[in-house]
C-alpha cells in the first residue's frame, strides 16, 4: 500500500528497508533509492524530517505526499511510536540520504530528538547495517570527530563522491551509480551498477580464463601507470 503510514505486518516478508531524507542538499538521491528499492523486491519504510521537506520542495518540486507514494510505507518525523522506531521491528537496515551534519551528530551522541534519528538509533543497537550519505564540505574536526564516532559504532559513512570510472553520460547516471553501490553494502541483487572489470574500465583489467592471451597491446596491464607513479 504506497504512501501508508499504517503500521505494516510483523513478518519480515518480503525484507524491509528504512530510508531517510534529511535537510541536506541532494534530495534526488533519496529519491533514488526509493526508486531502486521499487524494483528490488525490498519494502521500503520512509520518514522525512523537517528540513528535508523543504530541501525537497526546493531542489525537485515535490511536495511531501508526492515523495511519500514513492514508498511503501511512509511516517511522520514526529511519530516516535511508529513501527521503524522499535528493535524488534525487523529490517535490513537503514540509508539516510542525503545526511545532514545535524542528522550524523544526533546519531552520534544518540539524541533521538526525531523519528528519524531515532530509527537510526535502533539500526545500530540492534547491530544492523547503517549508512549515511553524508552531504558536507568542507568538514571541521567536530564533523571529523562525529564521523569518527558514528563508524565506532558500527554506522558506514558513505559521502556521495562520483565514481568517474564509470563514465556517467550526466548527473543522473552519476546518482544512480553512487545510489546503487549504497544498496550494494546490503548485498542486494541486480543493482544497476556499472563495475570495475566487468562492464567498466579497459580490457585488460577485465577477468579472462586461466591461460588465455592478454588484450592485445597488453603486457600485464599497460593501461594502467607502475605503482610507484601512482
Amino acid at each position: 500500500m504506497a504512501g501508508s503510514s499504517a503500521n505494516p505486518p510483523r513478518i519480515a516478508n518480503p525484507p524491509r528497508m528504512v530510508v531517510g531524507i534529511s535537510g541536506a542538499s541532494g534530495s534526488v538521491y533519496g529519491l533514488r533509492l526509493l526508486e531502486l528499492l521499487r524494483g528490488s523486491g525490498v519494502e521500503s519504510h520512509l520518514v522525512i524530517s523537517r528540513a528535508g521537506e523543504l530541501t525537497l520542495r526546493y531542489e525537485t518540486g515535490l511536495r511531501r505526499a508526492e515523495v511519500e507514494a514513492m514508498a511503501d510505507y511512509a511516517y511522520p518525523a514526529g511519530h516516535i511510536g511508529a513501527a521503524i522506531a522499535s528493535g524488534s521491528f525487523r529490517t535490513l537496515g537503514m540509508v539516510v540520504a542525503p545526511c545532514s551534519v545535524r542528522t550524523l551528530s544526533e546519531i552520534a551522541s544518540g539524541t533521538t530528538g526525531s523519528l528519524l534519528t531515532r530509527a537510526a538509533d535502533v539500526i545500530l543497537k540492534e547491530r544492523r547495517r547503517l549508512v549515511l550519505v553524508l552531504r558536507e564540505t568542507p568538514l571541521h574536526l567536530g564533523h571529523l570527530r562525529s564521523m569518527t564516532a558514528v563508524t565506532e559504532m558500527g554506522a558506514i559513512v558513505y559521502p556521495p563522491v562520483p565514481a568517474f570510472y564509470a563514465r556517467p553520460a550526466g548527473i543522473d547516471e552519476m546518482v544512480t551509480q553512487t545510489c546503487a553501490r549504497v544498496l550494494d553494502l546490503f548485498d542486494l541483487p541486480d543493482l544497476p551498477a556499472r563495475r570495475w572489470g566487468e562492464d567498466a574500465g579497459p580490457a585488460d583489467v577485465r577477468p579472462r580464463p586461466s591461460g588465455a592471451a592478454p588484450a592485445p597491446g597488453v603486457a600485464g596491464g599497460d593501461t594502467a601507470p607502475p605503482e610507484e607513479e601512482c
